[in-house]
């Protein structure tokens, strides 16, 4: 068996306050690359004692370059946007994981609280339920079959994953106060924790089903501001307008990540 573990910055173990996240080149923010580091590799533990035969793995936040390659599980194989894609897409991926999630925007607790850009996506919306990064991965990798079958992040996005996908493992390792901020569970138990999840995932294989939203998707965006909707629609041709700040499309197939995106 085979397993895909997506990363992002912001629920990860020890990350407590945004200048953490947002503050790049400050001792801060090396110190949440290494808790990146340190929660992958006791999920890729975990997933190997768990059953995994490969796991490999995606540096998912802002466009990559978190990671630091020499603290890498040996046995962990990295891969990047394109190529995660294209391993979803094969039919040799049994499961999927993420570490270090956060949850929609909007949610009161929910540590740096966002969907794709903080700074001028409002609201994401599919067939009429308010998503996050986490839905997008479950309707990515439920289009080909891939159950998500563990998660782990502030206590909001792990709530937020088991509202969406069920009876899915995860691991809690801190809980927002307010937006900027949050209290960390003790590091070390952090990492105990994370590994347990991604075992216990593993062992979901079969139990957790695919998550696949009834087809054609439509997807509403919802902007911060008139003129960030002005570029989309410049952009994109499959969009239609619905108001000033608001747009939509509707999506019948879903091949690549991209495609429930902007």
């Amino acid at each position: 068996m085979n397993t895909v573990i997506m990363t992002d910055l912001e629920g990860i173990s020890g990350v407590d306050t945004i200048e953490m996240v947002s503050d790049v080149g400050t001792e801060g923010h090396r110190f949440a690359l290494e808790r990146l580091m340190k929660d992958l590799n006791a999920a890729v533990e975990g997933a190997f004692e768990g059953g995994a035969d490969e796991v490999y793995v995606v540096d998912g936040h802002g466009g990559g370059n978190n990671f630091i390659k020499e603290m890498l599980h040996p046995k962990a194989i990295q891969t990047d946007s394109k190529g995660w894609n294209e391993l979803i897409r094969s039919g040799k991926i049994h499961a999927y994981m993420e570490v270090g999630a956060h949850a929609m925007p909007g949610t009161i607790n929910g540590f740096l609280d966002h969907v794709q850009s903080s700074k001028s996506w409002y609201n994401y919306i599919v067939n009429g339920r308010k998503c996050g990064e986490i839905a997008q991965g479950a309707i990515f990798t439920g289009a080909f079959d891939v159950p998500f079958v563990m998660v782990t992040g502030d206590e909001a996005a792990c709530a937020e994953a088991r509202a969406f996908l069920g009876d899915i493992a995860y691991a809690a390792v801190k809980r927002g106060v307010g937006r900027n901020k949050a209290v960390s569970m003790d590091l070390d138990k952090a990492l105990e924790e994370i590994k347990r999840a991604a075992y216990e995932g593993m062992k979901k294989i079969g139990t957790v089903k695919p998550y696949k939203p009834l087809l054609p998707l439509e997807i509403v965006l919802e902007l911060y501001r008139t003129d960030m909707c002005d570029a989309i629609m410049e952009r994109c041709k499959d969009v239609e307008r619905i108001d000033a700040r608001s747009i939509r499309k509707r999506v019948s197939k879903i091949e690549y990540y991209k495609d429930i995106l902007f």
